[in-house]
């Protein structure tokens, strides 16, 4: 019997074989897997609470002391990727919808598997833990802002503040209330922890059916726009070599230890096409189908990435010192 120790350590592989399996059933049951997309972000949801049920937050009231580790992190993903992603969208014919998409995903620091990633490149993933109500609140504030400065005032109104504070609650408050309170159940009542161990078996699975879910509903939207589809991967491989560069002097430019220095490039290099993707399918017919076609593409492109940073990033990057 599988072990959740041998889990953890053989998931890239597993989520490999979901994303060959997604986009097959995708591909060829375009019907059925396009119909998923009304499930992702009840998944999600419930992919946050298996991450957050293993948060130890005696630890992190230790985490929220890290204020030069919190500067940091908002440097990065506020001030060096948007300055990246201006001057690499310039790149890009000028078309609004495939800009957008663009920007949804590049512009908004990632929430979720980033946590999973920064604990295989031997990051800290505590910090990455504590961070997420703190950078899903600031991107749901600083997002319209920055495609208003990028896109004009008519981009700035299509992402209204209604979808991200329904996500925010959705995928962040009551996923981590639930957690907190199972945590407290847990000291007065074994059963608490009984549910709490269990919960450590879920953050893999569901990344999993995540991505399955994710995947296999918006593949067959890929082939529609090809075209754009082939514009886009150079300008998100070119983010994935630039943006860990980039945080690697910000890391040290703020003396970070290496743990923090590698949760630091692993944030400012992962997006948030999860979280996003939901907001993308609420954007009026004509744009949700490019928009999110441009989004599940960084995903995959970003997947392969990772596979690549877990590597380099503690054996080259930012090794121990």
């Amino acid at each position: 019997m599988i072990t959740r120790e041998q889990l953890e350590h053989n998931q890239v592989w597993l989520y490999i074989i979901v994303l060959v399996i997604a986009a097959g059933f995708g591909l060829m049951a375009p019907d059925v897997g396009g119909q998923l997309d009304i499930t992702i972000s009840f998944v999600i949801a419930l992919l946050m609470y298996s991450m957050f049920s293993q948060i130890p937050f005696v630890s992190l009231k230790k985490a929220f002391g890290n204020r030069r580790f919190i500067r940091a992190l908002l440097t990065v993903n506020y001030i060096a990727v948007p300055s990246v992603v201006w001057l690499l969208s310039k790149l890009l014919p000028d078309h609004p919808p495939l800009l957008l998409g663009i920007y949804l995903v590049l512009l908004t620091p990632c929430i979720d598997y980033v946590i999973v990633f920064t604990s295989l490149g031997r990051g800290n993933e505590k910090l990455i833990l504590m961070a997420t109500p703190i950078l899903f609140i600031t991107q749901m504030l600083l997002l319209p802002l920055y495609l208003w400065v990028f896109m004009g005032e008519e981009a700035a109104g299509i992402v209204e503040p209604g979808p991200f504070l329904e996500a925010f609650f959705g995928l962040i408050i009551i996923p981590l209330g639930i957690a907190i309170a199972m945590q407290l159940f847990a000291k007065k009542a074994p059963v608490g922890n009984r549910i709490l161990d269990l919960s450590a078996w879920l953050p893999v699975p569901f990344m999993a059916l995540t991505l399955f879910v994710v995947v296999a509903s918006q593949i067959g939207k890929l082939s529609t726009y090809i075209d754009q589809i082939i514009q886009v991967i150079p300008i998100y491989i070119a983010f994935m070599i630039i943006m860990p560069i980039i945080s690697r002097f910000i890391a040290k430019w703020f003396k970070l230890d290496t743990g923090s220095g590698r949760a630091l490039i692993f944030s400012g290099s992962t997006r948030n096409s999860l979280v996003v993707l939901p907001l993308a399918l609420a954007l009026p017919d004509e744009l949700s189908t490019l928009v999110a076609a441009v989004i599940v593409t960084q995903t995959i492109v970003e997947l392969a990435g990772e596979l690549v940073y877990i590597r380099i990033v503690p054996r080259l990057l930012l090794r121990e010192k």
